[in-house]
């Protein structure tokens, strides 16, 4: 099933989102002020389900598209937790179970200070080990887009997933966005190796500091701008400051952020993207879908975790879903 992008970024509706992507559990840890080294510091701490492409599942999911699907890799240890969240939030899971590793853990420790920032421990187990075997075109039966997480080039055989999940959409004319992900991660990988890994792909949705390191330029609008020369969409996410849209080497949209009140900042460009891809598919341009995303992101980090709240969004949020 063909679908085709615009000159304007718009793209024609119908078919399901799949996201192939991370499934991890995460370990929120929510202290205030700096860890005290050496002796304990008080925190409030919740086990929930995780991991960046599970996340933007379920957000778009939340924001009313109603075909989400998910590929990714669990351990034996969780896998029917983790279906059973999955499929709790709307989405249509399809985990392969490691019969070697267990479910990738990420410990999340935020400051309950007026930021929210927060700093991850990652274990990636399962998720780092999906690759081309677990692929298969039948998985693009009836989807109208593919999602892919930039955690999948941070591993030789997520990279080998990701060059046969394109050469697949590319053959059915599936257009394909790419979130990448970490900019710890992608420092590691190298710019070089994750641009050549990204051909192909239609849309790009970078944090700013990661849109910056890919360009090496300091400002969020300037890398933008440069990575939209080579890549047709961008879509760049700056927290606070809103959202960039780029085409063709020209910012086209500055888009405000929705005012929040910060708890915990897990997640919230995974809701961020989640949003955009949902509304976009209804057909939404580009600028009006990066508006419900910073509405996605605003409400993620008002909550604890990185996956929406059970059921359907309301008020703002998925006005424009059809």
């Amino acid at each position: 099933m063909g679908r085709g992008v615009s000159g304007s970024g718009r793209v024609s509706v119908g078919g399901a989102l799949l996201v192939v992507g991370d499934v991890v559990t995460d370990v929120v840890a929510r202290h205030r002020g700096p860890l005290a080294g050496g002796t304990d510091t008080a925190a409030v701490i919740r086990t929930l389900p995780g991991g960046a492409g599970a996340n933007v599942a379920c957000w778009a999911a939340h924001w009313g598209w109603a075909d989400v699907r998910l590929l990714g890799r669990v351990g034996p240890d969780s896998a029917a937790w983790h279906e059973r969240a999955l499929t709790t939030a709307g989405v249509r899971p399809h985990l392969v179970v490691d019969p070697q590793a267990p479910t990738g853990t990420v410990i999340c420790l935020v400051d309950t200070g007026a930021a929210a920032e927060r700093t991850f421990l990652t274990d990636s187990g399962a998720s780092l080990r999906l690759d081309p075997a677990d692929w298969s075109d039948a998985l693009l039966d009836g989807v109208a887009w593919l999602h892919l997480s930039g955690y999948l080039l941070f591993s030789e055989p997520g990279r080998a997933l990701v060059a046969a999940a394109l050469a697949s959409a590319r053959a059915r004319g599936v257009p394909v966005s790419l979130d990448p992900a970490s900019a710890g991660f992608l420092m590691e990988l190298g710019v070089d190796r994750f641009l050549a890994s990204v051909d192909g792909v239609q849309v790009l949705l970078p944090s700013r500091d990661e849109a910056c390191l890919l360009t090496g330029l300091p400002d969020a609008a300037d890398a933008a701008a440069k990575l939209s020369r080579q890549i047709p969409l961008v879509v760049a996410k700056q927290g606070a400051d809103g959202a960039l849209v780029a085409r063709s080497g020209t910012v086209h949209a500055r888009v405000p952020a929705v005012r929040a009140t910060p708890r915990d900042t897990t997640g919230a460009g995974d809701a961020f993207t989640g949003a955009f891809l949902a509304a976009l598919l209804a057909g939404a341009q580009p600028e009006v879908a990066a508006a419900e995303g910073c509405t996605a992101g605003a409400r993620a980090v008002e909550q604890v975790g990185g996956r929406p709240p059970v059921g359907p969004a309301s008020g703002g949020g998925g006005s424009t879903i059809a």
